[in-house]
């Protein structure tokens, strides 16, 4: 099919591309951040983001402001451009549309489970789960024991319910246990995506192909340096890594029996589009890989607008904007504790 989308692919999907290009022109450039790293405080980034495409949304905000008002509302004007685009959007692009929020849908499932275990406020974490990740059922999550009531009770009506087969037990639920839930709910997640996309076929087969492996091998990764130390064993280790990816098998079988974060390096740098991260990190760091990862993550997200007729651009503008959240998140949260001299520390540059 690769070659022969020109043909018809406007005809359903030529309208949205257009849009999300269009979009992706609103995202801030290198100057803007510049420009709001020199703040000095939160009212001084409200008034430098009324230029760009976040002034509606902030203007009627009054002072002082708080970092998570501005995180909100700029994750709003994503939610918002979100919600347009899946509106007229025909199959199978609503379905892949629909399936960008299920990452969103298991961190908010994950989230209320950990507050309840910790007898949190439901209303308060409800407030703090991610808008793109809700559904219906959601504030009865806080009544299940264990995997097989969550299921039963809450997610069997949602689109994450084929996702808990491989989680279902009947264990009480502790930190531990939730969060290899997380990671299993992922796994499933993923490797059903990546299905999904093959079956589309053409160019979205092809970039969403190299962006999910890139996703499915920084999961694995982080799994890796997560576990070391705790009781999770080799085996169950290994089932957490998903069936993909660049890393799949043999990286999985050697990162499977890293005992710490140089032997993880070893492991990593025997494939090239890796070599380049790790060599920026000193031996024994990790604190800067989650940015060094962010980093790789977004170059090849630019390039997935190189092409036409696909629908990676959707996933990448949803990633790029997400990105670009956190990068506003942590920025206003260096201006509001005085903390200017990091600001650059976590800010990834999208052009």
């Amino acid at each position: 099919m690769y070659g022969f989308e020109a043909l018809t692919f406007n005809i359903h999907g030529g309208y949205l591309e257009a849009i999300v290009r269009g979009h992706r022109a609103g995202l801030l450039t290198a100057a803007d951040y510049n420009n709001l790293c020199q703040c000095e405080t939160l009212d001084d980034i409200k008034m430098h983001l009324s230029a760009t495409e976040y002034g509606p949304y902030l203007q009627n905000e009054p002072s002082p402001l708080h970092t998570t008002t501005v995180v909100e509302k700029c994750t709003l004007k994503l939610v918002d451009e979100y919600k347009s685009m899946l509106c007229q959007a025909t199959e199978p692009l609503s379905t892949f549309l629909e399936y960008i929020t299920y990452g969103h849908m298991i961190d908010n499932v994950v989230l209320i489970v950990t507050g309840t275990l910790h007898e949190r406020d439901v209303q308060e974490l409800l407030e703090k789960c991610h808008p793109l990740g809700m559904f219906d059922s959601i504030a009865t999550l806080a009544v299940a024991q264990n995997m097989r009531e969550l299921y039963r009770l809450v997610l069997v009506d949602t689109p994450l319910a084929p996702y808990f087969s491989e989680c279902i037990t009947s264990e009480d639920l502790d930190d531990m246990n939730i969060e290899i839930m997380r990671n299993t709910l992922y796994k499933a997640y993923l490797e059903d995506f990546y299905r999904f996309c093959q079956k589309l076929g053409g160019a979205t087969a092809e970039i969403m192909s190299d962006l999910l492996a890139f996703e499915a091998d920084r999961r694995a990764v982080n799994i890796t340096i997560n576990s070391i130390g705790t009781e999770l064993t080799r085996d169950d280790r290994r089932k957490l890594y998903s069936n993909f990816g660049l890393l799949y098998p043999y990286g999985h079988e050697e990162l499977a029996v890293s005992e710490d974060i140089d032997q993880v390096r070893a492991v990593m740098e025997k494939y090239p589009p890796y070599q380049s991260i790790f060599s920026k990190l000193s031996y024994g760091e990790s604190q800067m890989l989650d940015k060094a990862f962010y980093e790789e993550e977004v170059k090849r997200l630019c390039l997935a607008f190189e092409q036409q007729f696909h629908y990676a651009v959707f996933f990448a503008y949803m990633r790029l904007r997400e990105q670009e959240i956190r990068n506003l998140m942590w920025i206003s949260e260096c201006v509001a504790q005085n903390q200017k001299s990091r600001v650059h520390d976590s800010v990834v540059f999208i052009f």
